[in-house]
């Protein structure tokens, strides 16, 4: 993997960090999608975050016409339930786990990883969450849906993982009956989540930011 794959954004206090958010943005888009969020959530001051927004690969995307683009897995229909390429979205998955490894090999406890997407990328970090093999600090989905939940190997280290659903009431890109969907399925399995709803779109929105950065000062305190 070569460093152009992920914009890596260290504490500004200029201290070591002992935490890591790893944020995984949508179809399209690159890992400076989110960059402006790292400040807007205020942890600055509270916590040494180091922060990592890696880069999607580029793929021809069926329901673009093929078009090739920033994406972790092909989409073949956009149906409720959706068709993607389960495969690929799994590459994507132990691609994201193998930087969780990296940070741990760092000398970041993986208790104090967090794993978020948007999106594409929401889906992408269910995966690789709740298959990861150590216990992780947390994982935020917004405005996605579970794509593997037919396939997904839950993992037991992380059966306790504080989930963190966002979505917007009025998306039209992932209905917000998806999200839910995802709730609901997990508090089947016997996850603890919270979820969220927004009055926006496909977006992330500044009250969002808000809870986003509370939920994570809560948990990196913990």
């Amino acid at each position: 993997m070569n460093a152009s794959d992920e914009l890596i954004i260290e504490p500004r206090s200029g201290q070591a960090a002992d935490a890591c958010v790893i944020i995984l943005h949508g179809l399209g888009a690159d890992g400076r999608d989110f960059e402006s969020l790292v400040p807007a959530l205020n942890l600055g001051g509270k916590h040494a975050v180091r922060f990592i927004l890696p880069n999607a690969p580029r793929l021809p995307v069926t329901v673009n016409g093929g078009m090739v683009m920033p994406a972790w897995y092909d989409i073949m229909e956009m149906s409720l339930d959706r068709r993607v390429d389960e495969k690929q979205l799994k590459i994507s998955a132990q691609r994201i786990q193998a930087l969780v490894d990296e940070q741990i090999e760092h000398g970041i406890a993986p208790e104090r990883i967090f794993l978020a997407g948007f999106s594409q990328g929401g889906a992408v970090a269910y995966e690789a969450a709740l298959s990861y093999p150590k216990r992780l600090g947390g994982l935020l989905a917004m405005s996605t849906y579970l794509a593997t939940a037919g396939s997904l190997s839950y993992a037991e280290a992380n059966r306790d993982l504080p989930v963190e659903i966002h979505h917007g009431l009025m998306d039209p890109v992932v209905f917000e009956t998806l999200g839910r969907a995802a709730r609901d399925h997990l508090i089947a399995k016997g996850y603890s989540v919270n979820y969220r709803q927004y009055p926006m779109a496909h977006a992330v929105c500044p009250q969002q930011v808000m809870d986003i950065g509370r939920w994570l000062d809560e948990h990196l305190g913990a």
